[in-house]
């Protein structure tokens, strides 16, 4: 094992900021794996699954049982973990342009469907080395006006030619979940399974560029692109996991999702440990277009009638929002049948605050999928 550091903001008379990065087995020796944790930076679980990753990565790495090389960054996002606002941390937006830490990440395909014309042929491996090759360069290209522009192209850097990405969430309060590309779905099903993801969401454009569709969707980008004589794979296959919600800090939970998330690696061929028994799904895979957000139709107090893990039938109530001045109240119903998955923290929503997310199976939604 190795570690990095990364110097993210460094000019004099302002603060600085650097990440850290640990580097196990051995790059070019097998598949590379790459995992971070608490990109938004006040989603916590996410560090105390990754701190349970190292101490299990050490161990293996000094056995000798890593066959490739993993890179997990345990809390990648420096900014966000020094932003505190009036004694709240802040770490979803970069205060200084407004712009989440999930969102703007650089999507190399368009540039790769010029510098790639007339190299790729019939081999897929060759084509995946040759596309890989080139989204290193492009990323290397990316020239950032500001230091979050600077820590998203670091992060990317080392993530854009892996095998697999794991990108490490939770919601504010929710049940856990998973998002993928459907040309991954059967690839990381048995992740799904393993974490018990209750909710199973796919899309192949989410809106917004996210971390995980920088890395992913170029493949399917690309294939749609160059057509089917030139075969391009789903070659890395990015997944955010979403454990659970923001307080859900606790030593039992991050001890299984980081045995579930070695145990996936153990069935790509990448850690050397005893197989589980998989166990039987939790839910089925949906489509993101199938998701329904539940937004207040007034300013008030939120009281849940239904909980989180309720299915919830079209027209059942879910909630109320109560305003305490007038005493008018409001009542939310659910449009489609569906899973209650996620849900705000917050008790008093102004109109169109978020308030729930109910997981379907029927797609009616297009544009921009995800909360802000």
């Amino acid at each position: 094992m190795h570690t990095k550091t990364h110097p993210i903001a460094t000019e004099p008379g302002v603060a600085s900021y650097q990440l850290t990065s640990y580097h196990y087995g051995r790059a070019g020796s097998g598949s590379k794996v790459y995992i971070q944790a608490s990109l938004h930076a006040d989603e916590v679980p996410a560090m105390l699954v990754a701190h349970v990753l190292r101490r299990e990565l050490e161990q293996l790495d000094a056995a000798g049982r890593i066959h490739g090389e993993v890179i997990l960054v345990p809390a990648a996002n420096p900014i966000g973990l020094s932003q505190i606002v009036h004694g709240a941390p802040f770490g979803r937006f970069d205060l200084g342009t407004g712009t989440n830490f999930n969102r703007a990440f650089r999507h190399v395909a368009g540039e790769l469907k010029d510098t790639l014309a007339g190299r790729l042929g019939p081999d897929a491996a060759a084509n995946v080395a040759a596309i890989r090759a080139e989204a290193r360069a492009a990323v290397e290209r990316w020239e950032p006006t500001d230091a979050t522009q600077v820590l998203k192209k670091t992060l990317l850097e080392m993530a854009i030619d892996a095998d697999i990405v794991l990108d490490l969430h939770c919601d504010n309060e929710a049940l856990l979940h998973v998002y993928t590309g459907p040309a991954l779905a059967d690839r990381v099903a048995p992740l799904a399974t393993l974490l018990g993801a209750r909710a199973y969401l796919l899309s192949a454009g989410s809106g917004g560029e996210p971390f995980d569709e920088a890395c992913s969707r170029l493949w399917w980008d690309l294939a749609a692109h160059f057509g089917p004589s030139i075969p391009i794979p789903p070659a890395c296959a990015a997944v955010t996991v979403e454990l659970r919600g923001e307080m859900d800090v606790r030593y039992d939970y991050a001890e299984q999702d980081a045995h579930a998330l070695l145990q996936f690696l153990a069935r790509e061929g990448i850690v050397d440990i005893p197989h589980d028994a998989l166990p039987a799904p939790r839910c089925a895979a949906s489509p993101l277009e199938a998701v329904e957000p539940l937004h207040a139709p007034q300013t008030g107090v939120l009281v849940f009638l239904k909980a989180l893990g309720d299915e919830v039938k079209a027209g059942d109530a879910v909630a109320d929002i109560v305003n305490p001045v007038t005493g008018a109240t409001a009542t939310v119903h659910v449009s489609r049948n569906g899973l209650l998955f996620a849900s705000t923290a917050h008790r008093h929503l102004l109109r169109g605050m978020h308030i729930c997310k109910i997981a379907g199976t029927t797609p009616f939604r297009s544009g921009s999928l995800l909360s802000q």
